[in-house]
This record gives C-alpha cells, structure tokens and sequence, in this order.
C-alpha cells in the first residue's frame, strides 16, 4: 500500500510569515485530491447581494489574514494540520453577472471534491452561494442537516423580482428538498412582516434568537441539534453578520447586537462530535473594513475553528467526511 503523502502549512521558523503568496494558513495551492481531507475554496461572487457588495474579495482577504494561524489549537487541544490533509484549492471561476452560470461552476467544482471524499471550507462570496454548494451535497450524502449563523432570516421569496439572492438562498433550499433539520441561529433586528416569522414556524426551523445563543453557546446549538444523529451530515453556513458590527464591519448588510469575536469562537466550539460534511463563511466584504483587517481575521480564525473541530472528530472516529 501507498504511503499517504503528507500536507502541511509553512514552517514559520523557516519561512516567516509575511513571505511568500497568500494561501489559506500558508498551505500549498494545489488541486491533487490524493489524500486531501479538507480543501479551502473561494467562490468571490457577489452579484446576489441587495444592499452593499464588496464579498468577492472575501476570500482574498481571509487568505491574507490567515498567515498567523499556528499549528496547535490550545482550546481543543488538537493539531489540525497533523490529522487532517488540507489544502488551498484555490477559487471557484466564477461568471460576474450570471447566478445561474456561476451556480453552475460552483456545483460542478464541488462535485470534484465531494468526490473525492473532501470537506469543503468555503469562503463568500455573497450568501447566494450556499444554494449550489446544497444542491452539490445532496447528491453525494441525501439532505443534510443545516445550522445556519446569520442575523437574517435569508427565506424571503424574491427581491424587485429576483429569486436568486442572498436573501432568498434559504426558501430555494428548502423547495428544492436538499435539507434535514434547519437551525437558524443569532437571527435578530427589524423584518419586513410579521410573516417572516410564521414562515419559520410552518416550515419547522428551529430559531434561536441572538440572545439565547449568546448567553449560552453550548445550550442553544444543542437544542437545535437534539434530534440529530451524530453521525449523520451536518453542514455550517455562517453570514459574518451574525457577528457585531463593532467585531465584524466588513460586511454587507450589518446588524447591531450580535456576537462578539470570542463568543463565536465558542460558538464553532460546541460542534465538536458533529459530523461536519463542509461549512461555509461568506458576506465577508474588505471594503469596509477598518484599520487591522478584523473582520477577515476573524473569518480566518473561525476557519481553523471549523478545521479543530473536523480534526478532532477525526481523533474520536466519527465517520468520513
């Protein structure tokens, strides 16, 4: 048997961290899937948006941000790099303008990796990208359970017409039967209807407000996550607006009261023992960002978050991705 060839990030103590081109956790950019474990993907399109762009250079910048990631994760005590093969897979080539064509490129690169036997980590992109990335699980692990992070509801039905937007990803999801169990957490500010609140209920999501996800991570993913085995595929799509404003100003549609910086981390925390099939974090827009980067830094740490917890998984033998 072949030995299993062996993937890892940059020595920092021989390459310092401000050399070389910018990949994710300095990882190699490479597109051989021989024993890849989990690929970081960008998918820069934010055509889908309806309110301020900027997302398609999101993944650039959490790229960028990710140079000071370090191999041991403290809080979960685990090192990601030494049990799990992850590359940068580089960026889906998106069709500025065509959601439907770009949905197309996205569905079709993540075949290859799904196929492979390879988490996806993406990074938006606008919201609107989460819809084919669904539409490419089902079809390799049937309709996967969904925690959804956002301050937004994201099932509105269309906007000036339109169906396909980041506002609308999560209704298409669902008439298209790609989900399980949906749980949608951090949700808060203003709605346009008291129908976007029944729309929840006759559709059995399960809501978290902000405040019950704040004050107590582990309880309230818990709740949403009870009646789901923890063997079966469980998929993270996290808006960076679930996180505050004064944490997270690079985005798109900002809203007050939300997250801090620390109690996302421990948010992505409480998932270890899940079996996460991929996860995404999009809506991460630099041109608002203010002095330091933090808002891509931020998604950047969350990512190496996601990767502890898939690794740790790992260690404890849940199954394959």
């Amino acid at each position: 048997m072949a030995e299993r060839r062996r993937i890892r990030p940059l020595d920092a103590l021989v390459s310092p961290r401000f050399t070389q081109i910018a990949t994710f956790a300095r990882l190699p950019h490479d597109r051989n899937l021989t024993d890849v474990d989990a690929a970081f993907l960008g998918i820069p399109f934010d055509d889908g948006t309806t309110y301020r762009t900027g997302a398609r250079v999101g993944p650039g910048a959490i790229r960028e941000q990710s140079r000071l990631l370090r191999p041991y994760n403290m809080i979960l005590d685990v090192s990601p790099f030494e049990v799990l093969n992850v590359l940068d897979y580089g960026d889906v080539d998106v069709v500025p303008g065509s959601h439907a064509k770009t949905a197309r490129a996205i569905e079709d690169t993540l075949a290859t990796l799904l196929e492979a036997g390879v988490a996806p980590l993406i990074a938006g992109g606008d919201h609107s990208i989460t819809l084919p990335v669904l539409r490419a699980l089902r079809r390799v692990h049937g309709p996967v359970h969904l925690l959804h992070f956002d301050s937004h509801f994201d099932f509105w039905d269309q906007y000036w017409g339109e169906r396909y937007t980041h506002g609308t990803w999560l209704r298409r999801a669902l008439e298209e039967g790609l989900l399980g169990r949906v749980g949608q957490l951090g949700i808060r500010g203003p709605q346009f209807t008291p129908d976007d609140l029944r729309y929840a209920d006759e559709h059995h999501l399960h809501v978290v407000p902000i405040a019950e996800l704040a004050e107590n991570p582990k309880k309230a993913v818990g709740r949403v996550l009870e009646a789901v085995p923890a063997r079966e595929p469980l998929y993270v799509s996290w808006d960076i607006d679930v996180v505050d404003p004064a944490y997270a100003m690079a985005t798109g549609t900002p809203e007050v009261g939300g997250l801090t910086s620390r109690e996302a981390l421990d948010v992505v925390r409480t998932l270890s023992g899940h079996r996460l099939v991929g996860v995404d974090i999009v809506e991460v827009s630099p041109l608002y960002e203010g002095p330091g980067a933090v808002t891509a830094l931020l998604a950047a740490n969350l990512f190496y978050e996601f990767l502890s917890v898939m690794a740790k998984n790992a260690v404890a033998g849940l199954p394959a991705f």
